[in-house]
């Protein structure tokens, strides 16, 4: 398993592509701490997808390490709840080796009828939440030594590709693009990398009234030229290999995940 006995924090995994990345990372023998705002059912299921594995018990060291998932309330988008969700997931598990920063909201409006509490809610979550919890992940490998770690955030072919009536979800998006790039270069010389897996239309709950609608669905299909829709272990499988050691050599990268569709899409 590649990633036998790291820790890794897997925000908003309480559902959707959160949940696929965070079962994946434990498949490849990761402790994860899995975090929710306002799902703490689906934090559960997904504890007990990870505590299912192997059979419940995975074997470290000779003895049956059950400890495998912890779960987390707490609101990307209010700095003092990422501070304690980093320190309470440190706490539990004595450190965090990957953050993969997932949480992420979206609100649809036309540019001019854009409120500035939505603007908040999609900023405050999509990029101080992500900024935040980056830095206080550094902070611990800092403190710690470390000479490896790794950060991937789930970012979106929107940092690049215009998504009309969601500027603030592509604006959120394409800073986190940038501060990517920018952190590449700053924390190279403390052995973290930094990356992000960039998703298309991904098969996920929150996509079923697309899902249930032919006449939404065929047309987007058109615009994939694998001809579907990605899936949850589509992005959590690129997620896995960018926090192992076969990765150790790449940062500063997005990695689109998206069936072709940034490069032959055509808004309807």
């Amino acid at each position: 398993m590649k990633l036998n006995e790291k820790v890794a924090l897997v925000t908003g995994s309480s559902g959707g592509i959160g949940q696929g990345i965070a079962i994946r990372l434990a498949q490849e023998g990761a402790k994860v701490v899995v975090n929710y705002r306002s799902n703490p059912e689906g934090a559960e299921q997904t504890l007990k997808a990870i505590n299912e594995i192997g059979g419940n018990c995975l074997m470290a060291d000779g003895f049956c390490d059950r400890d495998r998932g912890y779960s987390i309330g707490a609101d990307l988008g209010m700095v003092d709840d990422v501070r304690r969700l980093v320190a309470e997931s440190i706490e539990h598990f004595g450190t965090i080796d990957i953050l993969v920063n997932n949480a992420g909201i979206e609100k649809h409006s036309d540019f001019w009828d854009i409120t500035e509490q939505d603007f908040d809610a999609v900023m405050n979550i999509n990029f101080k939440g992500v900024f935040f919890a980056t830095q206080f992940f550094v902070k611990h490998q800092i403190d710690t030594g470390k000479n490896r770690a790794s950060i991937i955030n789930i970012s979106s072919v929107h940092e690049e590709l215009p998504f009309p009536h969601f500027t603030t979800y592509c604006a959120s998006k394409g800073a986190v693009k940038m501060m990517m790039r920018n952190l590449a270069v700053e924390l190279g010389r403390l052995g973290i990398t930094i990356n992000n897996v960039a998703p298309g239309a991904i098969e996920t709950p929150i996509n079923q009234q697309l899902l249930n609608n032919p006449a939404q669905l065929q047309p987007l299909l058109k615009n994939i030229p694998l001809g579907r829709l990605g899936k949850p272990d589509d992005i959590a499988a690129v997620v896995a290999f960018l926090a192992s050691d076969d990765a150790r050599y790449i940062t500063g990268s997005t990695v689109v995940v998206d069936g072709g569709l940034l490069w032959n899409y055509q808004e309807q």
